[in-house]
């Protein structure tokens, strides 16, 4: 199954440098973390010096070929952490994967066990309504989920199973803290398409503006989202699949195949096959999840993540995901990775396409042949199937009823969609940082066009999203506007997502006014045409300048630049006193009173936003 290589191409030099820096940045905690790796690798699973009682409990609900195959102790043992339930369309094809692969691994001559089940919320449910405040740390809890899990020591090897966008992020901070063990990633694949995405926002903006009931925007989100499966928007969610494909931790072209399929089926099965093949106990070498993730690997992610104008969730996430495993990065490293890599991608929120669109284009192995070929990755890093990357420049297909893998085709499909480097959608990758008297924040300019990348105009001021979207139903936003949402960040409320005001701000924008966005909190991974300077640190509630703000004050925010400054001189700022809202209702209702611990003791936005690291 080795694809065919080419000579290596040379390292773009600026890939190269923000690749030294990481690894000089990192060293201290990448050395403690390999360090805790290597002695958890010589300690080995409990199952060979166990007790009796221990082992009879690890094995009392098992059928006695699988008790017997674990007590001889000669063929490896895998752990199943799943994130499976039903209210997630995306995890609801989960239900039946246990049996599969415990069946699979039984016909490979090893054992599999359900080592536990993580969380798993819908922000589609949640958007703009209390339990949005749990969202962010929801990532946390999954991390200690999987932890606990995988806590027994028993398994050779773990697969994971998640798709949506806290939950691939809280899999991988678990998982990693097991780099000692086989660990494979395991998808679901997007449902099949289903109302366009340009018609969907079509209606969202009608009804926004009234001129549409509710009935029909049930209807329109309702064929848009309509089966099982990943939601077919290129959102945190598909931004994950795409993550865990280019760092080499799904099977190459696994991402986004349709669930329900016969070779979705055999790519599960393969799974498992694989995570076998990698503990070193069937004969082929062993290749250890702390393995495959290095500074290299997580760089791969950043380019990846700007060359398909990927969710800005992950200048939280993968910052948290890469500290989990001790590789220290921040949003100078995006920014920089984004002024050299191209868009190469067109989908929804970006363009009007979708993930199946953009799969058939020629998906994840196409884009990656690309970025190969321009020196844009790192080749040479371990992955789930051995070393090097180039196995990625291969899809995979069924040969009657075996799965089987060929190089992905040389061109494009869909030229609007997916792009070759040398006719790139745009010559970055439309992440980028801002920074002014107001601190430091990321803004997503892919599907920002250039007229509306600028924009100076004076401050709106509210610290509750439907405060603004109050003033946007009394018709009281009909002007040029800088929207100023602050106690949004993770200390002040959980930082949940502002999805809700995209629709309103996009009306504003088409009606030929000048509106920014500026938050200390998130827009999500569906983050659209509305220039969002979002994650601003320091967040109000840690005293940060954007809680000095007031009503009329003029706001610059110049995406062209990277400047976002309060246009209010030093003077006058010292003389104004932060005064923090009544903030106690956060903490109340919907499980909130659980999460006071998290929000207490969380980062700022830049380092990920975890209590954890």
């Amino acid at each position: 199954m080795n694809a065919h290589a080419s000579p290596p191409m040379p390292l773009h030099p600026t890939l190269a440098a923000v690749t030294e820096r990481i690894v000089s940045r990192s060293t201290a905690a990448r050395t403690t973390y390999l360090a805790s790796v290597a002695a958890q690798g010589r300690a080995g699973t409990q199952r060979a010096g166990m007790g009796c009682a221990n082992m009879a409990h690890t094995t009392a609900a098992l059928p006695l070929q699988d008790k017997l195959t674990i007590h001889a102790e000669r063929a490896p043992h895998v752990g199943i952490v799943s994130a499976y339930n039903d209210m997630l369309s995306a995890h609801q094809p989960y239900e039946h994967y246990p049996e599969l692969l415990r069946n699979h691994a039984r016909s490979l001559g090893a054992t599999a066990q359900m080592a536990g089940g993580v969380p798993a919320m819908c922000d589609g449910v949640t958007q703009g309504a209390e339990g949005m405040e749990l969202s962010l740390f929801s990532r946390d809890v999954i991390a200690l989920s999987t932890a606990v899990a995988l806590s027994h020591k028993v398994f050779d090897a773990a697969l994971m199973l998640g798709v949506c966008d806290k939950i691939v992020p809280g899999l991988f901070m678990g998982a990693v803290q097991f780099g000692h063990l086989s660990t494979v990633f395991v998808p679901a694949g997007p449902m099949t398409s289903g109302l366009s995405n340009d018609a969907k926002a079509k209606v969202r903006q009608q009804y926004a503006q009234g001129l549409v009931g509710r009935d029909a925007l049930l209807e329109s989100e309702a064929q848009a989202y309509h089966s099982p499966g990943t939601c077919t928007f290129y959102g945190t969610a598909n931004s994950n699949q795409m993550l865990m494909e280019i760092m080499g931790l799904h099977l190459p072209g696994s991402s986004f195949v349709n669930p329900g399929t016969p070779l979705r089926e055999a790519l599960t099965r393969e799974a498992m096959r694989r995570a076998l093949a990698n503990t070193g106990k069937t004969g082929a070498p062993a290749v250890r999840l702390a393995d495959i993730v290095s500074e290299k690997t997580v760089v791969n992610g950043i380019v990846g993540l700007l060359a398909t104008g990927g969710s800005t969730n992950h200048t939280l996430h993968l910052v948290a995901m890469a500290r989990a495993a001790g590789v220290l990065i921040d949003w100078d490293d995006f920014a920089e990775l984004s002024a050299v890599v191209p868009l190469l991608a067109r989908v929804y929120p970006n363009g009007s396409a979708d993930v199946n669109h953009f799969h058939a284009a020629g998906g994840m192995g196409y884009l990656m042949q690309e970025l190969l070929g321009a020196g844009l990755l790192h080749a040479n890093v371990a992955t789930i199937m051995g070393q090097g990357l180039h196995a990625y420049t291969q899809e995979p297909w069924l040969d009657g009823e075996q799965l089987a893998w060929r190089p992905v085709p040389a061109t494009s499909a869909d030229t609007s969609v997916l792009r070759p480097m040398s006719a790139p959608f745009s010559a970055d990758g439309g992440l980028r940082l801002l920074q002014g008297n107001l601190g430091r924040s990321v803004v997503k300019v892919s599907a920002v066009k250039p007229e509306h990348r600028v924009v100076r105009a004076p401050a709106v001021v509210v610290s509750d999203q439907q405060d603004l979207l109050a003033l946007f139903n009394a018709g009281q936003l009909e002007r040029d506007l800088v929207a100023v949402v602050r106690y949004q960040g993770p200390r002040a409320n959980g930082m949940p997502e502002l999805h809700k005001l995209t629709p309103p701000l996009a009306v504003l924008q088409d009606k030929g006014f000048k509106v920014a966005l500026v938050t200390d909190g998130r827009m999500s991974g569906a983050s659209g045409k509305v220039p969002a300077a979002i994650h601003l640190s320091p967040e109000a509630l840690a005293n940060g300048p954007i809680a000095l703000v007031r009503d009329g004050d003029i706001i610059t925010l110049d995406c062209e630049r990277g400047l976002l400054q309060l246009e209010v001189d030093e003077a006058t700022l010292a003389t104004r006193e932060v005064h923090h809202p009544d903030l106690s209702a956060n903490a109340h209702g919907t499980g909130r009173e659980l999460f006071g611990l998290f929000r207490t003791h969380a980062g700022t936005a830049e380092t990920g936003g975890s209590p954890l690291i």
